[in-house]
This record gives structure tokens, sequence and C-alpha cells, in this order.
């Protein structure tokens, strides 16, 4: 395993440089993913219908990561780049670069060897010659697999909208509606919900300024008040009533060298050998606003009714197999403590 610390840090992303460690680094980010879901589910940390649109938005990044991998399998010209800051996920110009990949991949493929001649020549050197497949043939079936088994409206993009939905028995916010973005200065998702009414107009009215607006004011972290003014400010027909962010990440492990605490505790543990290279946890952030009321802007002729907003105190939890929270609690106790529930148990990874 000498090659996983081998890893080359120029300013701003960690390179992975051999097979072993994109298959390390693969299986703890999907890993992760998975175990944070199903902690979120079994802790209820969202309802139900937060849940099912969490769970969407996870599959395309999961989904976005096995196309990381199969892309780079063999790749030697090209290595996939992890974001250093407090992150831990890949660069969001791997998304870019993947997204242009697939716009062009007839062009690609059309450059790429017949897949039934690759397949004689795999057979005949293994069989016929007892000889290894070259680097060369393995690149071109990596290729093949990638550019014909990825499917370009199943990538996580930089801004993903969800569907508009109606809610029983809720009269003062009867619909919700979701997005996520992957935010370029943080390198990490964020899945954003809104519970809102409508004033004189319908949802099939409403929905493409909906989705416009959303796309062009909150596509990016930032302050949810000031998220949820700017979305009330354009759209005067739609009123917002309460809205939640979920950061997902950092994501703390081997391959993460941000100055964070955990992230820290986690790569000293490494190195002195008493946790596995493995050994990873998963920070989320929970941000809720709610409406207690309105004021009113404008002069006489055009005045526009806008929320007010309470802020609650932001949930922090940290998803952790139980050797890493033994761990944290023992190194850094009073940091733990602070979190709104105690580290959330996932199974522990197996490489």
């Amino acid at each position: 395993m000498s090659s996983i610390n081998q890893i080359v840090t120029p300013l701003d992303s960690a390179v992975l440089e051999s097979k072993e460690q994109y298959s390390v680094y693969f299986k703890i980010v999907q890993h992760a993913f998975r175990e944070t879901v199903n902690g979120m589910v079994q802790h209820e940390l969202c309802n139900p219908l937060e849940i099912s649109f969490f769970k969407q938005y996870a599959e395309l990044l999961l989904y976005s990561l096995e196309a990381f991998r199969v892309k780079y399998l063999y790749d030697e010209e090209e290595k996939m780049k992890i974001d250093l800051t407090e992150s831990g996920f890949p660069n969001y110009l791997e998304f870019r670069y993947l997204i242009n990949d697939l716009a062009l991949k007839q062009d690609h493929i059309a450059k790429l060897p017949n897949p039934e001649s690759l397949k004689v020549e795999f057979l005949e050197s293994l069989l016929k010659y007892k000889e290894p497949v070259s680097r060369r043939k393995l690149e071109q079936a990596a290729s093949i697999v990638y550019y014909t088994s990825v499917e370009k409206n199943y990538i996580f993009r930089r801004f993903v909208q969800g569907k508009i939905v109606r809610i029983e028995n809720n009269p003062e916010a009867p619909y919700l509606t979701s997005w996520a973005f992957y935010d370029v200065t943080h390198n990490r998702p964020f899945i954003c919900f809104m519970y809102f009414d409508l004033y004189k107009t319908s949802v099939s009215e409403y929905t493409e300024e909906i989705y416009e607006v959303l796309e062009k004011t909150a596509d990016r972290n930032m302050n949810l008040d000031m998220m949820a003014y700017a979305i009330d400010k354009k759209l005067p027909k739609l009123l917002p009533k309460k809205f939640r962010k979920l950061d997902v990440g950092p994501l703390h492990n081997v391959f993460a060298k941000d100055e964070m605490e955990i992230t820290h505790i986690i790569l000293e543990g490494i190195v002195k050998k008493n946790l596995k290279l493995s050994a990873h946890a998963m920070s989320l952030t929970i941000d809720e606003i709610v409406s207690t009321g309105t004021f009113t802007e404008g002069n006489f002729f055009n005045k526009q009714k806008f929320q007010m907003w309470e802020n609650d105190k932001p949930e922090k939890y940290v998803f952790a197999p139980h050797r890493v929270m033994q761990t944290l609690y023992d190194k850094i106790p009073e940091s733990i403590n602070q979190l709104t529930k105690e580290p959330i148990e996932i199974p522990e990874l197996t490489l």
C-alpha cells in the first residue's frame, strides 16, 4: 500500500496516481455516502419526502463517481483531482470534464477499435499466447465501457432541479420543491428544500419561472436568509414558508488535506496504525429558517410583501465507524459534545 501515501499535492488538489489509490478512494466515498443516507433515514434527520429527494441526488453523485472510476481506471495521461479544501470530494472541474466528454462521445467512440475485435485480441493474448493484455488495450477497453455505458443525464451537475410536489394536509405551505448544487468554492454537494404557497397563480403557470429563478439565485452556498430574500423578491407570486439546506461533507479520509480537527485526528490515527487506511467520517450540517410573518417594501404604487425569517441554530452531525468514533471521543471530546447528536455509527469499510 505504499503508493497510497505517495499523493502529489499541488496547491488546490491531490492527484490520484495509481489504480490502488483510485480503488481505495472510490470505495471510501461510495461507502461513506451510502451509509450517510442510511443513517439519516434511521435517525430521522429529515422527513420521508426530503429523504426520497436526498436519495435521488445521492444516486446521481454515486453514478458520477462510478463514471470517474471507469474513466480513470487505465488512463495514463490524465489524473483525477480531489479537492484539498474542506471537501474530500472530486474537484468540481472533474464533473465539467465528464459532461464535456459525453457531449462528444460519438467522436471519441469513432476513434476506438471495434469492441468485438478487441475481445478477440484479449482472448488471443490470454489463451493462445499466454501473455497479459497490453496496457494500451486495457485503456481502450475502459474507454469503450466509459463512452458506451455512461449516460450524460445521470451525471451530477453544478445545479440539479427537483420537481415541485404537492403536500397533503399542509395548508400553510402546500408545495415543496428541492434542488441540489455542487458548490464551486467548497467542492462539495448541497441539497436545498423550499416549502411554499402560491398567490393568484397555479403551479403549471409558475413552474418555469420558479425553476429559472432558483437556478440563477440559489445555485451556490450562501446564508439562508440571503437566499430566501432573493427568491422572495424575484418571485412575487410565490410565498416561501420554510427553507432547509443540507451541506454534505466534508468527507474526512486518508486523501483529505484540510486543516479540520476530525481530518487531522483520522490522518494521525492512520499514520500511527491505530486506525485502518479505510478510516473515515462524513460531516453533515442542516440549516433551517421558518417564516414568522411578513413586512412590506416599496412605495404606494409598487408594494411587495416579504417574509420575515427565524433562524434555528445549524444542526451538525458526524457519521463514522465505531473505531473512528472512539478515537474522536478520546482526542476531541469537547468538539464532539458540541454536535447536535452524538456521532452516528456507520459500518466499517473493509478494503
